[in-house]
């Protein structure tokens, strides 16, 4: 399923260490790599009375639609939270076709993907931008009412940072669970109407599994935890259901006053809960931490969801036997018939990257195919002995341009082939000879066409005019490989449409409908189609010459994708259970169907009691019925990038990771992520000397240009002399200034299941030295030499093989880095400096272990300036300068045991890895001593161990890892211990 309102809080793990860009450091630094637009795209903006929505220029209509919903929606989503958010600017991306969506303080904005999903259980039967409006703005009223007693002040004092720290105490099922319920009690859509939504929930609740809080929060790596929408809209929704539409503005609102102690969201949730029986005088207060909030919630919809299960009749259905372990969450989904005892799948899951493979009822499972980037449809097509998908293209500089091509297999040669590169296809279907592809293309004005391909070389045959601009979901063909069906979306629900790609003549079979319907899959006079009807989705089936609708499976869970065997005598789908999707079949009958006016209608609506209680909700249910007005409706105007370059969003002091330094600073970076700039004071208090930095970054053209330039006071002590004893320790403070400027070109070039980078850089640096009296200096340090002048360069290449999520590493790859620094400018001070280093990934004895070889070799002058090191060094020993340096190591990585163990509230453990190694250096200089040249050498070998854990700590959702290293220092003979910092979770 598609997820969009990604918070990204991995702000922390650049913006603490970020604002120092390296004080003390001679070596280049670099601020964060964005993705941008191409930079020959131009940019127009209109404003509303509280939104700026800034768009590609010749997009104005979809951003005229969107700037009038946000103003429709601005009241009736901000009712619930009892805030009304201050003006927002609002992004439009349309280079893309991934349909996303998300807010964010860094800096203040939401941007909104302008692609429509074909994935037919993210959306629903509400237009992809109506959605987003709704769903994006009550992240933003989430947000602003952080803006309230003390974090108020912290806002105020720091900026959007520290605000944006401060909502870390709010899990991030709230966020997500909050707007998904919005989304659905305000419209006659959203995720809460559709059951594939909670089918996670319902399959785990019906098998007896009820996790802990703390896995239901945290994950797992042996069961499938459902994501935070899920979870968060049933804990929401049950809070809103028994206190109020506004229970969770009082949450917040004690939340916020004071946010800085342990477990302060859920103590304000209980806080919230005893007032509310107090003032209605409900008795005896119930507890309601987070904890309780959970088990009240899972025992009530659990209870629902076991009575209407009792009353299910079930079709009996046969599964294909697979070769995938009961103990691991795995899916085989999308089913193609490929002969009439044979199955073609995609198989994914914790332990598996998608792949196709192919399934018969012996229980044999082959492999055919391991997939890229699939740019997933929720659906899979096969015919003429050929198979074919759609995946997303990243253009190698510009990352928010993503194409989506489709690839065509052929099953018996292997062969694959690219159709067309560089296209905007959501999704592809062959026809029963494999001649010609039905497609869904979507392009820059936000327009949906049904094209006709040829399947070998990619010629459109026929485009389908489409004024409405109704949205084409999942086309599939028929056996006269002339007629195609397709699901169509339009104001109001969906409809089935009949289109003939050789005269271009259409008919709608079905009246528009508000069911969600999907996957359609033609059968001689038949169509068959999904639909929640029941309020479990399953496959039903339309007769297009009488009209009448018949309900043809009903599983406990929910049956999807249908597709016919060869000689027309089995039906295939896959359904859900709590291990993941299996491929069925069932005899195609259809004397056993039942007529839809018999079905009975057994959703569980959990929104309905606090829906009722939304004062906006028809006003909103009244906007989306009607369509847009095409003529413009707010002044457009140009939006200028240089005038808009500076946008900063965080201010004040900061502390560092360390705790050791102390920072006065601006961060600033324009909305559409082409300039970032720091500026700001710093103080270290271990050298109690003083410094200043200010650093740019230009990421809107082909190469990134860097400027950076710090200075200051350091405090620098050491001994002049090595003689014992050791009397001759001196201090001296002095003062340097810093300028680095430079050029980087990342590139991604991953056009397969392996995913591949470039990036080349070139950088100068300059450091000059004031007031230094020592008589002697680190190799390392200016010092008394004045100053340095240096040019750096760098090459990185890798390419490696997608990781499932049980993997600890990657199984097959290659990592290649160059790097080269010398001093060309001449000066007092001189050094030169090459280095190579690669690594070689291969698969270890079990399925998710990993096992890496890594060689390094580097080359220095050993000049009056010494450069920091490249190549990697032996763990647990000390890096000793050579004129030439080889290293090698050898490591196994490898997971222990998963054991989902919650301690208390404070901990829970997900997984419990190790990895040993082996690392080896040898390293010689010609060295001049008494007037003669000495070849000196030494060697270093160390082996250990790494065992760490990856774990939550205090409910977050965001894992850390920390562990131990064991280091046996061969050459000495000596132990070392010593703590593992491997993720700090931001």
């Amino acid at each position: 399923m598609a997820q969009f309102s990604v918070f990204s809080f991995r702000f922390l793990r650049w913006i603490v260490p970020g604002l120092w860009l390296g004080l003390f450091s001679a070596t280049a630094q670099t601020l964060p790599l964005l993705d941008q637009n191409p930079p020959n795209l131009r940019w127009d903006q209109l404003r509303t009375p509280h939104f700026r929505v800034i768009f590609p220029r010749g997009f104005e209509g979809p951003a005229q639609q969107t700037a009038r919903r946000l103003e429709q929606v601005y009241e009736p989503v901000s009712a619930g939270l009892e805030r009304r958010p201050r003006p927002l600017s609002v992004i439009l991306q349309n280079q893309t076709t991934v349909s996303n969506g998300f807010v964010t303080l860094l800096p203040r904005r939401s941007e909104f993907f302008a692609i429509p999903p074909q994935d037919p259980f993210v959306a629903g039967n509400l237009a992809w931008l109506d959605l987003l409006a709704i769903h994006e703005f009550r992240h933003v009223v989430q947000y602003d009412k952080a803006l309230q007693g003390f974090s108020n002040v912290v806002y105020s004092v720091f900026g959007n940072s520290a605000l944006a720290a401060l909502t870390l105490g709010v899990p991030g099922w709230f966020w997500e669970g909050d707007a998904v319920g919005t989304e659905t009690a305000l419209t006659t859509g959203g995720r809460g109407r559709i059951p594939n939504f909670d089918l996670s929930w319902r399959a785990n609740l019906l098998a007896g599994r009820q996790f802990t809080y703390a896995k239901a929060v945290s994950g797992s790596y042996r069961h499938n935890v459902p994501n935070e929408y899920v979870l968060g809209y049933f804990l929401t929704s049950y809070l809103k259901r028994t206190y109020g539409a506004e229970a969770w503005s009082g949450v917040l609102n004690r939340y916020y006053r004071f946010p800085l102690y342990p477990f302060a969201f859920s103590n304000s949730l209980k806080r919230t809960a005893r007032a509310f029986r107090k003032e209605n005088s409900a008795g005896k207060t119930q507890r309601m931490r987070v904890e309780d909030l959970y088990r009240q919630t899972m025992h009530e919809i659990g209870r629902e969801w076991q009575g209407r299960q009792s009353a299910l009749r079930v079709t009996d259905a046969t599964d294909y036997p697979v070769s995938a372990s009961e103990r691991v969450y795995t899916n085989y989904r999308y089913p193609q018939y490929v002969s009439e005892n044979r199955i073609l799948a995609i198989k994914s899951g914790l332990g598996d990257i998608s792949r196709l493979v192919l399934l018969d009822r012996e229980g044999k499972e082959k492999k055919v195919f391991v997939q890229g980037l699939f740019n997933n449809p929720e659906m899979l097509s096969a015919g003429g002995g050929k198979v074919c998908w759609t995946e997303n293209l990243y253009d190698p500089r510009f990352g928010q341009r993503i194409y989506s091509d489709i690839k065509v297999l052929d099953l018996k040669t292997g062969r694959l082939t690219y159709l067309k590169r560089r296209t905007r296809f959501s999704v592809a279907s062959l026809s029963p000879d494999g001649s010609r592809i039905a497609a869904v293309r979507n392009d820059e004005q936000y327009r949906t066409r049904l094209v006709v391909l040829d399947a070998r070389t990619g010629a459109e045959i026929r485009t389908f005019d489409n004024p409405e601009n109704g949205f084409y979901l999942h086309p599939r063909w028929r056996d006269d490989n002339r007629t195609i069906v397709a699901v169509v979306r339009r104001t109001g629900g969906k409809t089935l449409q009949m289109l003939d790609a050789q005269d271009g003549t259409r008919r709608d079979l079905i009246p528009v409908t508000p069911e969600n319907l999907s996957h359609p899959q033609p059968w001689r006079q038949y169509v068959f189609y999904n639909s929640p009807h029941s309020g479990i989705d399953n496959i039903y089936a339309l007769d297009t010459e009488t009209g009448k609708r018949f309900q043809v499976t009903s599983r406990p869970l929910g049956a999807y994708h249908a597709t016919l065997s060869p000689e027309g005598r089995k039906l295939g789908f896959h359904d859900f259970r709590a291990n993941g999707y299996r491929v069925s079949e069932m005899p195609l009958d259809p004397s056993t169907w039942v007529p839809v006016e018999k079905v009975k209608d057994e959703a569980l609506r959990y929104f309905e009691p606090y829906a009722r209680q939304e004062p906006g909700a028809a006003q909103v249910r009244a906007a989306l019925a009607d369509s847009v007005p095409a003529t413009p409706g707010y002044p457009v105007e140009r939006f200028s990038r240089l005038k808009n370059a500076l946008n900063v969003y965080s201010w004040g002091p900061i502390a560092s990771s360390s705790g050791q330094n102390l920072t006065l600073g601006l961060l600033s970076q324009d909305l559409l992520s082409t300039t970032q700039f720091e500026l700001g004071l710093a103080y270290d208090q271990a050298e109690r000397a003083a410094g200043y930095y200010a650093n740019l970054s230009y990421q809107g053209l082909f190469p990134i240009i860097d400027l950076g330039f710090q200075g200051g006071r350091r405090n620098t002590s050491l001994y002049v002399d090595r003689r014992t004893p050791l009397d001759s320790l001196r201090s001296d403070r002095w003062h340097y200034d810093q300028f680095t400027a430079g050029l980087r070109l990342p590139l991604q070039l991953t056009r397969s299941r392996y995913l591949q980078s470039l990036s080349l850089s070139a950088y100068y640096n300059y450091i000059q030295v004031s007031g230094y009296d020592l008589p002697a200096r680190p190799i390392t340090e200016v010092g008394f030499g004045g100053s340095l002048s240096a040019m750096s360069y760098g090459l990185t290449y890798a390419r490696t093989l997608r990781q499932a999520k049980r993997d600890v590493a990657p199984r097959w790859g290659q990592t290649f880095q160059a790097n080269w620094r010398h001093t060309p400018f001449g000066g007092a001070l001189t050094g030169n400096q090459w280095a190579a280093q690669g690594s070689l990934f291969f698969p270890g004895l079990g399925k998710h272990h990993s096992l890496r070889f890594r060689g390094g070799y580097q080359q220095q002058e050993q000049d009056s300036y010494r450069f920091s090191p490249i190549v990697f060094f032996p763990r647990g020993a000390s890096y000793t300068s050579f004129d030439r340096l080889g290293t090698a190591s050898v490591e196994y990585r490898l997971p222990l045991v998963d054991p989902d163990l919650t301690l208390g509230r404070w901990l829970y453990i997900q997984r419990i890895r190790a990895t040993g190694f082996y690392d080896a250096a040898q390293g010689e200089s010609r060295l001049r001593t008494q007037g003669r040249e000495v070849l000196v050498r030494d060697t270093f070998n160390t082996a250990g161990f790494d065992v760490s854990f990856i774990f939550n700590f205090m409910r977050l959702s965001t894992p850390f890892e920390l562990g131990v290293r064991t280091t046996y220092n061969i050459n000495t003979g000596q132990w070392q211990v010593q703590p593992l910092v491997v993720e700090i979770g931001f």
